[in-house]
């Protein structure tokens, strides 16, 4: 077995967030010598039960093998449907397991990625939920910085208790680049606000959610303030409304394909 492969893919697959025990299922599929054998992963995002399978390939002129993408599924507790995407894997592309997650649940992620000139650049992704690919993957669409959006600038339009701390506020812009649901403390009228809050480059603003659980169970039934609407909460369902027509029109495809 080659071992500098076996220890490159490992790390692979732990900053790929898969964490650390996939280790001995890697090295035994490795010595077993295939042309390409899969591994399993599953956790839970909250309520949401999250599948991987990663998939991986061997050179056919030498002893090495390649990580090429992994497969995540989501299933969420009340919804009978489950949706799939599949990420490929880059040498600076990157898209980690969380991170996919986050995007299968609606929002957006900042990644530094690298054009086909090997320039680098830094754009926000996110699955557009109608448009689908061959395969039945949901397209990603890149907001550039040329968009105009500006995370920094749009959590300054709001009275965030956690900006007026620098640790905090990096901490703060961090999770929100990789497109997780943070809460923080909103002041409003002087009193202070548990809230949740997700980037949205789409629009060029923050979305801003009345906490309504420890977990965060309200991706489909929340009240959004928008730097257009500080003083009314709005409510929206759109995206989850966008996400079960998409489910449903994709487990219909892989129904007809079987």
């Amino acid at each position: 077995m080659n071992m500098n492969n076996f220890e490159y893919l490992r790390d692979q697959i732990k900053y790929s967030g898969f964490g650390e025990h996939l280790e001995s299922d890697l090295k035994k599929h490795i010595e077993q010598g295939k042309p390409e054998f899969q591994l399993k992963h599953s956790t839970d995002f909250g309520h949401d039960k999250v599948n991987a399978e990663l998939n991986f390939s061997k050179s056919k002129q030498t002893d090495m093998y390649f990580f090429n993408s992994y497969q995540v599924q989501i299933e969420k507790p009340d919804n009978q449907l489950a949706s799939s995407q599949l990420f490929y894997i880059n040498k600076n592309n990157n898209i980690t397991f969380k991170e996919a997650y986050n995007l299968m649940d609606g929002r957006s992620v900042h990644k530094n990625l690298t054009n086909k000139q090997g320039e680098s650049f830094e754009a926000w992704l996110q699955l557009d939920f109608k448009q689908t690919d061959d395969q039945g993957n949901f397209k990603l669409k890149q907001y550039h910085e040329n968009y105009g959006y500006n995370l920094d600038s749009e959590l300054s339009k709001h009275t965030i208790k956690e900006l007026t701390n620098q640790t905090y506020k990096d901490n703060l812009t961090e999770s929100l680049k990789k497109g997780n649901v943070q809460s923080a403390t909103l002041i409003r009228d002087g009193v202070e606000q548990k809230v949740t809050l997700e980037a949205n480059p789409q629009y060029k603003t923050v979305n801003i959610a009345e906490f309504v659980s420890n977990d965060m169970k309200q991706q489909n039934d929340r009240t959004l303030v928008t730097r257009q609407g500080q003083k009314d909460l709005v409510h929206d369902k759109s995206k989850s409304e966008d996400v079960k027509k998409t489910q449903t029109k994709q487990s219909r495809n892989k129904k007809q394909s079987m």
